[in-house]
C-alpha cells in the first residue's frame, strides 16, 4: 500500500477506507428491488430487467428527460418481470423535503440542474414505506456482468451498511480525475450510487443535490459507514470533456467529498472539517488541477483536440474552484447535518401512515404517484381520489392518513371524473440563466457573464483555452 499523501492534498485512492471481500466468499442474500434512476429509453433497460428477473426482485423505474414510465414497464412486463415505473418530470416538495443544503447551493449559484438525488431519495422514500429491506440502485448505463454477484451484495448487507460491486469498465470519476488519468496520473475509483446496494438502516440517510451525492449518502455524522465492494458492474463509455459544463457543475461536490474524505483517509472524523482544513485543501485543490493542465499539456499520446478540450474542461473546474470559500465549505456541511435529521423525521412521518400493511401499491397510491407497471396504471384522479386503473379501487382509510394529496406525474395517464382517461398535466420548468466564469491562461477568474442559450453551452468545447469557459 502507497504512503498517505497530506491531508490537505487530493487523494489518488481512498480504496484503504473499503472492505474488500470476493464474492465468491461473501454470504448469499435477497434483494427486494432494484431501483433505477432511469433517464434513457427503454432498451436501455436490458441488464435491469436481467438483473431482477435472475434475483427475483422488483423492478422501480423512476424516468425522466428520456426514459417514459409506460414503454419501460412494457419492456420489463414482457421479461416477466413485477415492475412499477414512474415518470418524474414534476417535483413536489411534499414527496422529499426543501432541504437546507440545496436552498444554500442556490443562493450561492452553485445549483445543479438534475434530477439524479431526487429520484434516489424518492426511491430511497418508497422503499422504507413498503417495508424493503435490501435494494440495489442502479444506472441505466451499468451492465452486470455476473448478475449472481448481486446476491454476494445483498449478504453483505447483514455486516455492512452499504456494498458496491467494483467498476471495471468506464472509469465512474470526475472530469477533474479523468483529465489527470488520461495525461498519465495514477488515479483510483470508489464506491458509487451507480451499482450500490444498502440496507433498512441504511434509509435514513439522504442523497444531497451534489456531485457525489452517493460518497455524502455513504457518510454518517462523523464518519464513513461501514462499506463494502464486491463483485464487479461495467459502466458504459462516455466522453468526460465533451463541454466544460460537466467539469464547472462537479468542482464544488468533487471538493466537498474529497476533501471530506481525505480525513478519512488519515483516520481522523469529519469534525476536523474546520475552516482551515477547507483553507488549506482549496488551496492544494488547485494546485492540483494546475498540475494536470500542465501535465495534459505536456502528454506525448494525446492529440491536440483532446487536449485542447480536456484543458478548457480543467480551466472551467478551476475558475469554479476560485469561488469556493472555507466559510462555505463549513456552512454546506452544517446545512447537510441539519437535513440528514430532516430527512429522517420526514420518514418517520410518513411510516406512521403506513405502520403494520406496508405495501407498494397502497404506497404509491398513497403518495399520489401515478405508476405504470405493464398492466395497468396506478394513477391519481384530478378530483383528489386516487384509483388503481386496474381495479379502480380508492383509497383505504390509512393510505388517506399518509396524505393522498401529494402528487407527480407525466405521460401516464389519469382518470377523469367521469372515468375518461385524462392525461396528467406537466408544470413546464423555467429556464433560468447560467452563470459563466471567464479564466485566463494563468486560471485566474474574472467577472461573471451570463450564458442563458443551451446550445451555447453545448459549443463551449470548441472555445479557445482562454474564452470563454463555463
Amino acid at each position: 500500500m502507497t504512503a498517505l499523501l497530506p491531508v490537505a492534498a487530493q487523494h489518488p485512492t481512498h480504496q484503504r477506507l473499503l472492505h474488500v471481500v470476493p464474492a465468491q466468499s461473501a454470504p448469499a442474500g435477497r434483494l427486494d428491488a432494484i431501483i433505477v434512476p432511469n433517464g434513457r429509453s427503454a432498451p436501455y433497460l436490458r441488464h435491469a430487467i436481467k438483473a431482477a428477473r435472475e434475483t427475483g426482485a422488483t423492478l422501480l423505474l423512476l424516468c425522466s428527460v428520456h426514459a417514459r414510465a409506460a414503454s419501460a414497464a412494457r419492456e420489463a412486463d414482457r421479461a416477466g418481470v413485477r415492475v412499477r415505473a414512474i415518470d418524474i418530470d414534476v417535483r413536489r416538495r411534499d414527496l422529499v423535503p426543501a432541504f437546507r443544503s440545496s436552498e444554500l447551493l442556490r443562493e450561492n449559484r452553485f445549483e445543479r440542474r438534475t434530477d439524479t438525488s431526487f429520484k434516489r431519495n424518492l426511491g430511497l422514500l418508497v422503499a422504507d414505506l413498503a417495508g424493503w429491506d435490501k435494494v440495489l440502485f442502479l444506472d441505466d448505463d451499468i451492465a452486470l456482468p455476473a448478475p449472481g454477484d448481486l446476491r454476494a451484495a445483498a449478504g453483505l448487507l447483514d455486516t455492512h451498511a452499504a456494498a458496491g460491486l467494483a467498476n471495471v469498465g468506464m472509469p465512474d470519476n470526475s472530469v477533474v480525475c479523468h483529465a489527470f488519468r488520461d495525461s498519465g496520473g495514477r488515479q483510483d475509483t470508489f464506491v458509487g450510487g451507480g451499482a450500490l446496494a444498502i440496507s433498512r438502516p441504511s434509509f435514513g440517510s439522504f442523497f444531497p443535490d451534489i456531485y457525489n451525492e452517493d460518497w455524502f449518502f455513504l457518510l454518517a455524522e462523523d464518519r464513513l459507514r461501514r462499506t463494502a465492494l464486491t463483485g464487479t458492474a461495467f459502466q458504459s463509455d462516455y466522453d468526460p470533456y465533451r463541454n466544460a459544463e460537466r467539469a464547472y457543475s462537479e468542482e464544488l461536490g468533487d471538493t466537498l467529498a474529497e476533501g471530506l474524505y481525505s480525513l478519512l483517509d488519515h483516520g481522523r472524523d469529519l469534525t476536523a472539517a474546520t475552516e482551515g482544513h477547507w483553507r488549506d485543501f482549496l488551496a492544494g485543490r488547485k494546485d492540483f488541477i494546475r498540475r494536470t493542465i500542465r501535465q495534459v499539456e505536456a502528454a506525448p499520446a494525446l492529440d491536440a483536440a483532446l487536449r485542447a478540450r480536456m484543458v478548457v474542461a480543467l480551466r472551467a473546474s478551476l475558475g469554479r474552484s476560485h469561488r469556493i470559500t472555507p466559510q462555505f465549505c463549513v456552512a454546506y456541511l452544517a446545512a447537510w447535518r441539519a437535513d440528514r435529521e430532516l430527512w429522517r423525521a420526514h420518514l418517520a412521518k410518513l411510516r406512521a401512515g403506513t405502520a403494520g400493511r406496508p405495501d407498494l401499491d397502497r404506497v404509491l397510491r398513497a403518495l399520489g404517484i401515478a405508476a405504470a407497471r405493464g398492466s395497468g396504471v396506478v394513477a391519481a384522479r384530478p378530483s383528489g381520489r386516487l384509483v388503481d386503473t386496474g381495479r379502480d379501487q380508492p383509497l383505504d382509510q390509512d393510505e388517506a392518513q399518509l396524505g393522498y394529496g401529494l402528487g407527480l406525474g407525466h405521460a401516464v395517464e389519469g382518470v377523469a371524473d367521469d372515468g375518461a382517461a385524462a392525461p396528467v398535466p406537466v408544470a413546464e420548468p423555467a429556464v433560468e440563466p447560467r452563470r459563466s466564469l471567464v479564466v485566463g491562461a494563468d486560471g485566474e477568474s474574472a467577472p461573471l457573464v451570463t450564458v442563458a442559450d443551451e446550445a451555447l453551452l453545448g459549443r463551449l468545447d470548441q472555445c479557445p483555452a482562454d474564452a470563454l469557459v463555463p
